[in-house]
């Protein structure tokens, strides 16, 4: 067994969620999204931090750190764990984190998903986005879709992820799962050859650049159920990631096919459980007719005021899903205050349903 392996059993053992390794530093785990050091584990040198990580670090990411000082991969402990695998270097030396991928997806109705996100699965074309910061539970998010396509939908899946997480065995569909570097060079290759690979729905585990975005467009124009992800907070900000990643004389043609082909947004934010754990702040968009046009027309600032009117599709501002959270008494205000995109709004909103405002905003 590798000896890194008894970290990533304590990790576990703790409920974290990553384990961080540094030189210089004793290794240190986040739970419910606070950082925490493993106490009583020695500082990690150079040289022993190196061994663990050559230890499980397949050949071809050894040559690709070796090379630019970067790797991603994912290491299993059969029977017990997956993870996803990042290697660097600072300024101290070498540094690795890992996230904890459950063998189990979470099904989609124990995730608490809205019904909104279970339509979206049910659709038979189209592109729908999963955003939020890193560590939001996107891959989570859409694993619980994906999982609820393969219960329900006699189809082809391909995934393409770069690591494979989540691991789906087929169920009603044939689940076909490519990861970037070993199974294929890139997100657009794979992409462009999912076309010719029989799919009814394809997940691109990132839409990181101008080509892997169009082509995830295009696949979705050409009859089939698209999912990806980006980074962005927001519904309105991811349309607009989308159309500023093209060229300005192009940006009126993919606002014109993203208006034909764009189904719905999901934006997350991960937020601590006054009980503990954490849960989703969800803002969900739907793209009825007017939304359509609103993309078309380069309209994409007035978004957020049609959401406000859309809950009959089933539409959510962050904002009004924060507020939810609060006063069910999901999430204490400060919390929601720290991960909220536009302080200001939230502040109004709470005011306007008479929620506790944060506590440096309270009076004496």
């Amino acid at each position: 067994m590798p000896d890194i392996d008894e970290l990533f059993d304590e990790l576990v053992e703790r409920g974290g969620s990553d384990l961080h390794l540094r030189v210089g530093r004793t290794p240190l785990i986040r739970a419910d999204g606070d950082m925490a050091s493993l106490e009583g584990r020695p500082e990690q040198s150079q040289e022993v931090l190196h061994s663990l990580l050559m230890e499980i670090m397949p050949q071809r990411n050894r040559e690709e750190y070796d090379e630019v000082h970067d790797t991603d991969f994912s290491y299993e402990i059969p029977g017990k764990m997956r993870l996803r695998c990042n290697v660097g270097m600072d300024r101290f030396g070498i540094t690795a984190v890992f996230r904890v991928i459950p063998f189990e997806v979470i099904p989609f109705d124990k995730l608490g998903l809205p019904r909104a996100a279970w339509d979206l699965c049910m659709l038979s074309k189209g592109l729908v986005v999963v955003t939020g910061p890193t560590g939001s539970g996107k891959s989570t998010t859409l694993a619980a879709m994906i999982d609820l396509i393969n219960q329900t939908r006699p189809a082809h899946i391909i995934t393409i992820e770069d690591p494979v997480e989540f691991v789906h065995p087929d169920k009603l569909c044939l689940v076909t799962q490519r990861e970037v570097h070993n199974h294929t060079a890139s997100f657009s290759g794979a992409l462009r050859a999912a076309l010719r690979q029989d799919p009814d729905m394809v997940l691109v585990g990132e839409m990181r650049d101008l080509e892997t975005i169009e082509i995830a467009i295009e696949t979705a124009e050409t009859g089939h159920l698209v999912f990806g992800t980006l980074h962005t907070t927001t519904a309105a900000s991811t349309m607009d990631r989308i159309i500023d990643s093209f060229p300005e004389g192009r940006q009126n043609q993919i606002r014109a096919m993203l208006s034909n082909s764009l189904k719905g947004v999901i934006a997350q934010v991960l937020l601590k459980r006054v009980a503990g754990g954490r849960v989703a702040g969800l803002e969900i968009l739907i793209v009825d007719r007017g939304i359509s046009s609103m993309i078309r027309d380069g309209k994409i600032h007035q978004i957020p005021s049609a959401m406000q009117v859309g809950g009959a599709l089933g539409m959510i501002t962050l904002n009004d899903s924060l507020c939810n959270l609060i006063a069910d008494g999901t999430v204490a205000t400060d919390e929601a205050y720290l991960k909220a995109v536009d302080k200001d709004d939230l502040v109004t909103k709470l005011n306007g349903r008479g929620l506790p405002l944060p506590t440096h905003m309270q009076q004496g």
